[in-house]
């Protein structure tokens, strides 16, 4: 068996489309002569380099008319190397037929080589796989939100636990377990998995868990068994196992929303902490005083952390609470109150599984969360998030720990640091705070939040156009008309030291 924690490397914005399909067009007549038929094309790509390898990204369509083809066997080694899942030569202008080098040297590899004929433009075969890529995407989303919708009414009858593991192995074609902190399964759907399959599924459960540095799932394979394993809620309860021949690009989405359902079904009895908590939060809608409503939690000391990343998935917040050791998290923003009070919970919680899976899909923005955990919890970098930390503070200086957390967010964001904590003392330390918040609105002020974010990291950087250019992944031309525009309207020489220094300042 072999596992991983780490989270899935990047994918197109589209499900891959099979290489049979494209050759399935009669209007592009083109021809397989060498290779397999059935591989996956996430790309094109056209290239009359003598060397594209180093403009390939892996698994492209690539096209050429051998321009410049001197060494066919040399070609293809470099093209299969680069990963790509295809190559599509075209007769005409150079060649009149396909160099018969070039398909033994495929043949070898095991690369599909393609035949394009002269009336076929390679615009054409471009357009023809995107077509084929937005019916496979508008195919996903269909299956993902028909998914959603029987989970969601699984989850609505009398057993709902073993309801929605029924409906979730039936969707992924595969087996669903429930998996208790000992390792037994409690609850299980779907067809049976050799018993290796099933001790890897436990196996995989158990480096889940609410211990700092824990992961919140893990993957893994079993013979020709796709394997991943999720905890459920804060981690120290149970978790669900998955068992599938393949993995195709909606399931994650459609695990994680019965990831979602299972812990709001498993999760235990609210316990007296929680109630305290609660109790609290209404008398500060009441009216009470912060000061008055923090007397009934814990007085401290707490350590407060902004967050922003997270991988568009529905439970990423979830899962960087559970790492963290805290249940006390609150994303950013927060919807309207009207809106929110204007809802059932299950118009609610629809909503949210809709909103979930779409975002999964289609590519989600940055969750934007804070967090608040006892100060003797240590607070780690988390693969994927930036972290801003407060100095720790008793209940009472909470609100100027939240400011502290979020310059500290700042500063993480601009330097690219996976964490950064507030440092205490510094000239900082000698300036009233409301002064220097309401001198830097002041001078801030000409800039939007794109101008902003560009000074900082422009700042954070020393002035280097290159590495701010990759920080904010933009070109350098771009990070140079920035900063010659924040100049412009800040009617600042951005050269001089002191300058820099008061808008760092202003900026933190």
């Amino acid at each position: 068996m072999t596992t991983s924690s780490a989270p899935p490397a990047s994918t197109p914005p589209a499900p891959p489309v099979p290489l049979a399909a494209l050759l399935a067009r009669r209007d592009l007549g083109l021809r397989l002569l060498a290779g397999p038929g059935d591989v996956p094309l996430h790309w094109v790509h056209t290239s009359e380099m003598a060397d594209p390898y180093p403009y390939l990204l892996g698994g492209e369509l690539l096209m050429t008319a051998g321009v410049q083809l001197t060494d066919p066997a040399r070609y293809v080694e470099r093209v299969a190397e680069a990963g790509a899942a295809a190559l599509a030569f075209g007769v005409t202008p150079v060649y009149d037929t396909v160099p018969a080098e070039l398909v033994e040297a495929c043949a070898r590899r095991g690369l599909p080589l393609l035949e394009v004929p002269p009336r076929t433009p390679f615009t054409a075969v471009a357009r023809a796989v995107w077509r084929l890529m937005a019916e496979a995407r508008l195919h996903e989303l269909r299956r993902v939100t028909e998914a959603q919708q029987s989970l969601a009414t699984a989850a609505a009858r009398p057993a709902p636990v073993p309801a929605v593991l029924g409906a979730l192995a039936a969707r992924l074609g595969g087996r669903a377990v429930l998996l208790a902190p000992d390792g037994t399964e409690s609850a299980a759907a779907g067809r049976e998995v050799p018993p290796e399959a099933s001790r890897a599924l436990r196996e995989l459960a158990g480096v889940l868990g609410p211990r700092p540095g824990a992961p919140a799932s893990a993957s893994g394979e079993s013979g020709d068994l796709r394997l991943a394993a999720y905890a459920l809620g804060s981690g120290d309860g149970p978790a669900l196992g998955v068992a599938t021949d393949r993995r195709d690009p909606g399931d994650h989405t459609i695990t994680g929303v019965a990831v979602v359902l299972l812990s709001l079904l498993t999760a235990p009895h609210r316990g007296a902490d929680a109630a305290v908590r609660d109790g609290a939060l209404v008398r500060l809608l009441l009216g009470a005083s912060p000061a008055e409503a923090a007397a009934a939690l814990d007085p401290g000391p707490w350590t407060v952390v902004h967050a922003r990343g997270g991988d568009g998935t529905p439970f990423a917040t979830a899962d960087l609470a559970a790492s963290l050791g805290t249940a006390l998290v609150e994303p950013e923003p927060s919807p309207a109150p009207g809106k929110a009070l204007g809802k059932t919970l299950g118009e609610a919680l629809g909503e949210a599984l809709g909103e979930a899976g779409a975002a999964r899909v289609s590519g989600a923005a940055p969750a934007s969360v804070r967090l608040l955990l006892p100060a003797s919890s240590p607070v780690t970098a988390r693969p994927g998030w930036f972290l801003g930390v407060s100095a720790p503070a008793g209940a009472g200086d909470l609100p100027a720990a939240d400011r502290q957390a979020a310059r500290a967010l700042r500063r993480a964001e601009a330097t690219r640091s996976a964490l950064v904590r507030h440092r205490p003392g510094g000239l900082a330390s000698l300036v009233d705070p409301d002064e220097a918040a309401a001198h830097a609105r002041t001078l801030l002020a000409p800039l939007n939040e794109p101008l902003r974010e560009t000074l900082r990291a422009w700042l954070s950087l020393h002035g280097s156009w290159d590495r701010t250019a990759v920080a904010l992944d933009v070109h350098r031309n771009t990070v140079r008309q920035r900063i010659t525009r924040c100049a412009t309207l800040l009617d600042r020489d951005l050269d001089d030291p002191d300058v820099r220094m008061e808008l760092w300042f202003a900026l933190s």
